[in-house]
């Protein structure tokens, strides 16, 4: 079994949102809009097996986790 390629969604210092693989440096792909880069970073999981999303809020903090089927949710909860 393949390790998750989870992502993380944040606002760069350039105006666009960023989908970056994590630990990999640098964006796999920019956007306009925040819903697009999750779209994107949705995408690219659901193609690789699943895993996690992690959205950063303009404060740099992670404010909501989404995982990706058919990955494994940490967590047995609603939402």
């Amino acid at each position: 079994m393949s390790k998750p390629q989870d992502r993380t969604i944040y606002k760069n210092e350039d105006g666009k949102w960023v989908n970056e693989k994590h630990e990999a440096g640098k964006a796999s792909t920019l956007h306009d809009t925040q819903e697009e880069a999750y779209e994107a970073a949705k995408e690219m999981l659901h193609n690789q097996g699943g895993g996690e999303v992690s959205i950063k809020g303009l404060d740099g903090q992670i404010r909501e986790k989404n995982t990706i089927a058919p990955g494994n949710d940490p967590v047995n909860v609603p939402g």
